[in-house]
């Protein structure tokens, strides 16, 4: 089954040094749908290694198999346009509306 759009939970703004989390869930994917989360329309890394998230400077991670995106600690830089996407490789993937988070 293909998935639905999934509902997208994105604060709209948080204070500098908080931990946010996003979440993303859609229930009628079968097999589940796996979860990719965009910022300003580019799609995020997941977080594999420390090394390289590191040199990348990533401030979060993304678990794509749940759709949550946690940040321990925001900063400006985390402000932007976020949304996720859901698909499964059936259908088309779906996306939620884009929402604003000002850090």
């Amino acid at each position: 089954v293909a998935p639905t759009t999934p509902v997208c939970d994105v604060p709209s703004s948080a204070m500098t040094g908080t931990v946010v989390q996003m979440s993303c869930k859609e229930t009628e994917g079968s097999p589940p749908s796996e979860y990719q989360w965009y910022k300003n329309g580019v799609a995020l890394l997941e977080k594999t290694g420390t090394g390289s998230a590191r040199a990348a400077n990533i401030t979060y991670t993304m678990n794509k198999k749940s759709g949550t995106l946690l940040f321990n600690t925001v900063t400006k830089n985390d402000t932007g346009e976020y949304f996720c996407e859901a698909s499964n490789g059936i259908g088309l993937s779906q996306k939620c509306s884009v929402k604003r988070m000002q850090v």
